[in-house]
């Protein structure tokens, strides 16, 4: 198989390292060689975090150059659009629609891009934009956006219900769990 290439891109603290977990743990358990790397750019801060997860029948190296990804997952509008020299010719970007303010908006000294979907669009890309931060409320918490990304984001792999949810019991701890899958269905629907 030819390895594929997703991106998972947010602010810190939106849970992208989650995700990617469970992505991986879902690919493991098919029998794909998977690579996860995470870069963390002020993460702590609400700075940019990137994880690249690569998998295929043998992966090399865990990083996604530019024109390569598959995929790119993103928690918020902005991020999405800093990003996109990464997504290759045909490739997908899966985007919560949620606008989280960069700190030189939040000083004043810019003003949040206006548009953004719509350039995207306009540049030829495939955007699949939802509002997760709804259906994570829906699900019982905030905190599931990512979750509810990585359903919508299912819609792209032939992986069974059982098998996504498999590798999200794996994932998060038991008092979370039945939130956490509510938020998957959810994405998965949207």
């Amino acid at each position: 198989m030819e390895t594929k290439n997703i991106m998972i891109v947010g602010v810190g603290g939106q849970g992208s390292l989650l995700a990617s977990k469970l992505l991986g743990k879902l690919l493991l358990t098919r029998g794909y060689d998977v690579k996860v790397s995470e870069v963390h750019g002020m993460s702590q801060r609400g700075g940019s975090v990137v994880t690249y997860v690569r998998f295929g029948d043998k992966v090399y190296s865990p990083v996604i150059d530019k024109g390569e990804a598959d995929f790119i997952v993103s928690f918020e509008l902005l991020e999405a659009a800093r990003w996109t020299e990464y997504l290759k010719k045909g490739g997908t970007i899966v985007v919560n629609t949620q606008k989280i303010n960069p700190m030189p908006v939040i000083i004043g000294a810019a003003e949040y891009p206006q548009g953004l979907e719509e350039k995207i669009r306009a540049a030829g890309m495939k955007l699949e934009a939802f509002d997760a931060l709804s259906l994570a409320e829906e699900a019982g918490s905030a905190k599931a956006v990512n979750i509810a990304l990585m359903g919508r984001l299912s819609k792209f792999f032939d992986f069974t219900d059982e098998e996504w949810l498999g590798a999200l019991e794996a994932s998060v701890p038991p008092k979370f769990l039945e939130l956490n899958k509510k938020a998957f269905m959810l994405g998965r629907q949207a």
